[in-house]
């Protein structure tokens, strides 16, 4: 299947919602035809270390803002991981015959996803957020929680690269469980702060 790639600062997970502003000719072009035919682009991360060559095929979700010069502001969301085989010319931008990536056939062992949720849920006590209801059955259960959460985009490459939906709850839960420390940490550094200023006033 060819594809027509945008190598992008980000990951953008399966399932994952993100929005994106979308301002080079190329890119109008390519996210332009997605949305009168229908198609799916490629998402890659791209760093100074260059262009992954696996990578989340894209469907825009939401067309939010259009301006009168070609640029939009859009959502899209994560589908199907793939892997490039080989880049295609003859296009704006980059496009590459990509085939679909799958993973082991091993179910992930009950005690993972117990405790990838159990980091989830922690990390949105400790943020007082609301977790909300967790499908612990869903299929790529470590890809919906990573997805809720800011992670660096490394991280995030290495989750989408792994193959096996139990070392990935492994990492997942491990990820969580750092956010949640920083959290934490960032939270008791300000009350201490307020009340060393406190003394001094």
């Amino acid at each position: 299947m060819e594809v027509g790639l945008f190598p992008l600062g980000i990951v953008l997970l399966p399932t994952e919602r993100v929005p994106l502003h979308i301002f080079e000719p190329r890119y109008r072009e390519l996210i332009a035809e997605c949305i009168a035919e229908e198609l799916e682009f490629g998402l890659v991360f791209a760093d100074e270390n260059g262009v992954r060559e696996l990578g989340t095929l894209a469907r825009v979700d939401e067309v939010l803002e259009q301006f009168d010069d070609g640029r939009m502001n859009i959502v899209v969301e994560g589908g199907e991981r793939f892997q490039v085989e080989r880049l295609t010319h003859g296009r704006s931008f980059m496009t590459a015959d990509v085939a679909p990536v799958d993973d082991d056939d091993e179910e992930p062992a009950p005690r993972a996803i117990a405790r990838a949720a159990a980091s989830f849920r922690a990390l949105a006590a400790a943020a007082e957020a609301e977790a909300g209801e967790l499908d612990e059955e869903s299929e790529q259960l470590s890809f919906r929680l990573a997805a809720q959460v800011e992670l660096a985009p490394e991280s995030k490459q290495e989750l989408l690269e792994l193959r096996s939906e139990q070392r990935r709850l492994e990492l997942v839960a491990e990820l969580l469980d750092g956010v949640r420390a920083v959290l934490i940490a960032t939270r008791e550094l300000g009350e201490r702060a307020k009340k060393n200023g406190s003394r001094l006033s």
